[in-house]
């Protein structure tokens, strides 16, 4: 019997883990391996470099300040590794030089200090770090968008040691003072922001980038130490900065696509009806299935289920009405009827269905599919001849159970409708004589199923119906 938790559970994996799965038949003449192909792989690994530039507001000294800017620059090398379509790590290396200064040509200058104090600063800065890569635009896009992306927004932060040296100059170009810190495990450092990313192609990303960085050092732009008169400019206790880079990622791997570009609900939409066929043609029933219903001998309680016939887990051919006809010959499925007037009932006072009516018997379709069932086929067959054998005109009349907006439900009950009227042309009825509509969710066989979960599973399956209004 078809398994759909199998095919789901291996549709959800993640796509960037490759898996195979071997099946074997118990048979002397063969082996069946390999039930399932490879899932799609995906490159996971990726360079990245860029350039910008870092801007100190954070500190004593400052990059912009009294209509005075003091611009610097930054370059970082990363190497990249997704782990799953969402997240991935970076050791990242950063290099650059920030420049920053004190202009004070109004203001009374600081306890200790000039009377006017113009202070210049450098700080050339090495970083090494680990960072982590969320993909935002992964977590947050609609399941059920099918198309592929070209723009992502990505979350970064880590920490790593951040090692430096930084120097002042006054207004003559005099040296005032040298820092320096070399790399250190108390030499810690963090930093955090974003990225809007740009698919130039498979292996190109373009990439505008805005971290913070948190340094943990008050002398990191160069003030000196904790007490001197740059330092006590403001009460800061950590020289930050903002660093505002522009780079590109090159995509690693043989595959055509990298995994951060890829949302593994696509694989499902894509994979689903290939992994059903491919179960369905596998053989696994150790006894056979000498009926092909669907179930195993082992267990089949009905050994000689007809063609075409739906069957329960047993493997018994269903009988809904409960009246002795299975459905494939019950031409009244949910209405009792004696087997001699095939499974319909024989009384046509009080509005009942006569025999000949019955030949007008509408079908049902699986949930959101308008594909015609084989089982329906009869159903159909049987209407070509009532049609073609009378005066009359036909309405083929499509509709839906309650699941749904009444837009897509509108649009569902057409198909369905066209679909029914294309097989019945195609098969040789007048198409003269029929038309078809859609009456999406308000036409109920059942209307006490509105909303849905209020009625079992058959009703709602009654419901996804087209049937025939004669005219």
């Amino acid at each position: 019997m078809k398994s759909k938790l199998t095919v789901l559970s291996l549709a959800l994996l993640c796509p960037a883990v490759m898996f195979s799965q071997e099946m074997t038949q118990t048979t002397a003449t063969s082996t069946q391996t390999s039930m399932l192909e490879t899932v799609p792989s995906y490159n996971s690994w990726s360079l990245s470099f860029g350039g910008g530039i870092p801007l100190m507001q954070h500190a004593d000294l400052r990059s912009i300040q009294n209509d005075n800017t003091l611009i610097g620059y930054s370059a970082y090398f990363s190497i990249d590794k997704a782990i799953s379509h969402t997240f991935g790590l970076r050791v990242q290396y950063d290099r650059g030089e920030i420049r920053q200064g004190y202009f004070n040509t109004k203001d009374a200058a600081p306890a200790n200090a000039a009377a006017n104090l113009q202070v210049a600063g450098r700080t050339q800065y090495d970083g090494i770090s680990l960072l982590g890569d969320i993909n935002l635009s992964n977590l947050l896009r609609r399941v059920d968008r099918k198309n592929d992306f070209r723009w992502a927004l990505h979350a970064y932060g880590g920490v790593g040691l951040l090692a430096y040296r930084a120097y002042q100059k006054d207004e003559f170009g005099q040296r005032l003072m040298t820092e320096r810190k070399p790399f250190k495990f108390n030499s810690m450092f963090g930093q955090a922001g974003a990225g809007l990313k740009y698919k130039i192609s498979n292996r190109v990303d373009i990439e505008g980038r805005l971290m913070y960085v948190v340094t943990g050092d008050d002398q990191f732009d160069g003030g000196g130490d904790q007490y001197s008169a740059v330092n006590r400019i403001t009460n800061k206790t950590s020289d930050n900065f903002f660093n505002a880079t522009l780079g590109l990622s090159i995509n690693l791997g043989k595959n055509a696509n990298h995994i951060m570009w890829v949302d593994p609900l696509k694989d499902i939409y894509t994979k689903l009806d290939e992994l059903n066929t491919k179960i369905d043609n596998f053989e696994v029933c150790k006894a056979g299935d000498k009926d092909n219903d669907g179930v195993c001998d082992d267990w089949d309680r009905q050994l000689d289920t007809p063609a075409g016939a739906r069957v329960d887990g047993a493997g018994v051919a269903l009988d809904v009405d409960m009246d002795g006809v299975i459905d494939l010959y019950d031409k009244c499925v949910t209405v009792p009827g004696p087997v001699e007037n095939e499974g319909c009932p024989t009384n046509t006072t009080n509005g009942a269905v006569t025999a000949d009516e019955t030949a007008l018997q509408g079908v049902e379709f699986d949930l959101n599919s308008d594909r015609i069932l084989p089982n329906n086929t009869p159903i159909l067959n049987s209407a070509i001849s009532y049609i073609n054998s009378t005066n009359g005109t036909y309405t083929v009349v499509g509709a839906t159970d309650t699941r749904g907006t009444a837009e897509y439900n509108q649009g569902l009950s057409e198909r369905r409708a066209n679909n029914v009227k294309q097989y019945l042309v195609s098969n040789g009825a007048d198409a003269a004589k029929i038309q078809a509509v859609g009456k999406g969710k308000f036409d109920l066989k059942y209307p006490e199923c509105d909303p849905a979960s209020k009625c079992p599973e058959w009703k709602n399956r009654a419901n996804r119906r087209v049937y025939f209004e004669a005219k």
